[in-house]
């Protein structure tokens, strides 16, 4: 037996027990030198673009491998967004109107890559904003200028129900929407303060009108007591009656009477009483 063979089978055992670890390294300083990983982000997805194509998977986030010089990796924001615009729109009684609106949307992390695919990254300019201004503009023209205040709740919900289906078309998620202000020529807003002015005046002068009625219809009842109350005192008088106050007030000036005559004086004569009707 050759002496050399014991060593030079030790050898190929080494060597094929260090060859993975070297592979494994080989593998990762590849990886490392020709950026075969990518790491997606918290809040983002990834869009894998291969040799030019749309993949059909999307990956989360976290670390993820990729064939060096054949896949991209594009990352796309899938947080909360806002879109702020002011819109200039006409009402159903063609009042010029300037609108401040606040969006808040975000996409659908299941389907970056189709909005990728149909879109692009520049998805605010070309789908959201010109989405926003179509939406209000056909609200708006529903409702008279008046009514846009008066019925502002009502006019942001279908504002809302109107762009969500817009921005679902291409994969987006509205959230909420705020109209932070309705604006109108100076002219407007003049004619709604005189309109105003009149409306509490018109209302000073009802609210008088009725006070008037109510005390006209207070004195008229307090009449007709009045009335009723000596039509009963009235009915309630009789010859009897009458002639039980005369005595009444006889008998008081007697209880009065301290029994001596008035002195008389001149030619006048001696007051006398009749006696007669206390024994009536």
């Amino acid at each position: 037996m050759d002496s050399n063979s014991v060593p030079t089978k030790s050898v190929k055992k080494t060597l094929l027990k260090i060859l993975p670890l070297f592979l494994i390294i080989g593998l990762i300083a590849a990886i490392v030198g020709f950026k075969g990983y990518v790491i997606v982000e918290p809040g983002n997805r990834g869009v894998v673009v291969e040799l030019g194509a749309v993949k059909s998977s999307v990956l989360g986030e976290g670390l993820h491998l990729k064939v060096p010089f054949i896949q991209e990796i594009i990352p796309i924001e899938v947080r909360v967004q806002k879109a702020q615009s002011e819109e200039t729109t006409s009402s159903k009684d063609l009042q010029v109107v300037n609108t401040i609106i606040a969006v808040n949307y975000r996409l659908d992390p299941e389907s970056v890559n189709k909005l990728y695919q149909e879109v692009g990254l520049d998805y605010k300019e070309r789908i959201v904003d010109p989405a926003i201004g179509e939406s209000l503009k056909a609200v708006t023209a529903q409702y008279t200028a008046e009514e846009l205040i008066s019925k502002r709740s009502e006019v942001s919900y279908k504002v809302k129900e109107t762009l969500a289906k817009k921005l679902s078309t291409y994969y987006m998620i509205l959230d909420e929407i705020n109209i932070t202000e309705f604006k109108f020529s100076p002219e407007f807003n003049q004619a709604i303060e005189e309109k105003q002015i009149a409306e509490q005046q018109a209302l000073k002068a009802n609210l008088d009108l009725q006070r008037i009625e109510v005390e006209a219809k207070q004195k008229i009842e307090q009449a007709r007591a009045e009335a009723e109350s000596l039509k009963l005192q009235k009915d309630q008088v009789t010859p009897e009656l009458v002639e039980l106050r005369k005595i009444e007030a006889q008998l008081e000036a007697i209880k009065k009477w301290d029994g001596k005559l008035p002195s008389i004086t001149g030619n006048g004569a001696v007051p006398f009483l009749n006696i007669d009707q206390f024994n009536k």
